[in-house]
C-alpha cells in the first residue's frame, strides 16, 4: 500500500497532460499552417512562370488561361519588347515572373 504524504500531489499529472496536449497542438496547427502557406506560394510561382510563358506566344489572353488553370489570378501583364512580365496571385499570395522571346 503507497504511503500519501502529500495530498497536494494528486492530480498533477492530468494537468502535464493538458499542457502537453496544448503545445502539441498548437504545434500541429502552426506546421499546417506554415505547409499550407508555403505550398499557396509555389503554386504562385508556377502559375507566373506558365502565363509568362503562354503570354509570349498567346498573349494576355493566354496569360489568364494559363494562371487560371494553374488556380491562380493574373494581376498584371506587361509586354516590354521581346519580354513578358507577369503578376499572378494564387489565394493572397503574389508571385512575378518575366518571360522573352529573344534569345
Amino acid at each position: 500500500m503507497q504511503r500519501r504524504d502529500r495530498p497536494y500531489d494528486c492530480g498533477q499529472a492530468v494537468i502535464l497532460m493538458i499542457a502537453v496536449l496544448a503545445v502539441v497542438g498548437t504545434l500541429a496547427v502552426a506546421v499546417v499552417t506554415t505547409g499550407r502557406a508555403l505550398w499557396l506560394r509555389q503554386r504562385a510561382h508556377i502559375a507566373a512562370d506558365a502565363a509568362a510563358l503562354a503570354g509570349i506566344t498567346g498573349g494576355r489572353p493566354a496569360a489568364e488561361r494559363l494562371s487560371a488553370l494553374n488556380g491562380g489570378a493574373l494581376v498584371s501583364f506587361v509586354e516590354d519588347g521581346d519580354d513578358v512580365v507577369v503578376v499572378v496571385d494564387v489565394g493572397g499570395h503574389r508571385a512575378t515572373a518575366r518571360a522573352s522571346d529573344g534569345p
